[in-house]
């Protein structure tokens, strides 16, 4: 199972240079396999970044969300058991949206790839793969 970090999910679907070889192949298995997903909570920080004008989108945040599970990508839930989870991780920065898809990550034994280099120098066993890589 492998679930993307929002800009991973981002670069997907506007085919951005910034995902690199390795995710790329691991993502093209990945949706062959029916194992690539992404959190919920990647949809609404991709609405917050595109209110804020940080993200300059020529379709919607309904239509991005469209986009990207049109593409093989499944949307997994923010069950009360990772919200839980999120707060309890330890030494993890307090962004709640990486908290949330790290957490979805743990509960779901998924690999994460993410260009986050908090995420991917965090101390836990939990597998991940760089986004540019």
């Amino acid at each position: 199972m492998i679930l993307l970090d929002t800009h991973a999910a981002i670069w997907l679907i506007t085919e951005s240079d910034f995902l690199g070889p390795t995710s790329r192949a691991t993502i093209r298995s990945a949706v062959a396999d029916g194992a690539l997903f992404v959190s919920a909570i990647t949809f609404w920080e991709i609405a917050l970044l595109v209110s804020k004008r940080r993200l300059q989108a020529l379709r919607t945040p309904s239509q991005q969300r469209m986009t990207i599970l049109n593409s093989g990508v499944h949307e997994l839930p923010i069950t009360g058991e990772i919200a839980i989870l999120s707060v309890e991780l330890e030494n993890l920065p307090a962004d709640p949206a990486d908290r949330l898809i790290m957490a979805t990550a743990i509960k779901h034994s998924a690999t994460l790839i993410t260009a986050d280099e908090a995420l991917l120098h965090w101390q836990h066993p939990i597998a991940r793969i760089p986004a540019s890589k």
